[in-house]
């Protein structure tokens, strides 16, 4: 079983319920939930989470909601179960509700993914999921288009990952940088300039080769310059 740790990484879908209206043509991550237009007024972003008292309920819409692929209802809200852009087609009535549904097609080749395999056997087809064992993203998901993917050996990467690495502690006093280390040999590093993610991702490269006194050197070089 293949593991991911994030040193730095920002959670995509949180932990508060989004409005469905919101984040259409979207990308959304199994473990979300999505309020439907009736439930915003009281959960939605700055609600209170009590719902207000209509006065005019019984002309309220009866616009009846359709869960397409990739979502279920979990009560009143929409629990995504699938990535991919959330779409959503109007009735023909116009009484609104319609038909939401989680477009997988969408994710592009190239995608960059941090998350974490629950099966990883020799015999089974692996399966990988970017939520953890609540159903939260936790930060985990499509990393982005920024920063710079490379690969290193999976020696590095233990080393790396070891509580109190001295390679880690020097990095960060570099540079402010976002970093996510694969147990596949895979290191995402994106820093505040492309010419200081370079030389992040080249140093990282490097360390493996050098001993301390050499790394102190060019870390003090480079805090130098």
């Amino acid at each position: 079983m293949a593991a991911a740790a994030a040193v730095v990484a920002e959670s995509l879908a949180g932990y508060r319920a989004r409005a469905a209206r919101a984040v259409l043509e979207q990308v959304v991550l199994p473990g979300e939930e999505l309020l439907l237009p009736e439930q915003e007024d009281g959960e939605g972003p700055g609600g209170t989470g009590e719902r207000p008292l209509r006065l005019n309920a019984g002309a309220r819409s009866r616009g009846r909601v359709v869960c397409g692929p990739g979502l279920r209802r979990c009560g009143d809200r929409l629990l995504v179960t699938k990535c991919g852009r959330l779409r959503h087609k109007e009735p023909g009535s116009g009484s609104g509700g319609g038909v939401y549904w989680v477009d997988s097609q969408q994710k592009r080749v190239g995608d960059l993914i941090y998350g974490q395999f629950v099966v990883a056997n020799k015999d089974m087809e692996p399966e990988m999921v970017c939520i953890d064992s609540c159903g939260r993203a936790c930060g985990m998901g499509v990393i982005g288009q920024d920063g710079l993917l490379f690969k290193v050996t999976l020696g590095l990467i233990r080393r790396l990952l070891a509580p109190d690495c001295e390679i880690l502690q020097e990095v960060g006093k570099l540079y402010p940088l976002e970093i996510v280390f694969g147990m596949n040999g895979r290191i995402w590093v994106k820093a505040k300039t492309i010419q200081q993610t370079l030389i992040l991702a080249n140093i990282l490269e490097a360390c493996e080769h050098m001993t301390a006194d050499q790394r102190k050197q060019i870390f003090s070089r480079l805090a130098e310059s």
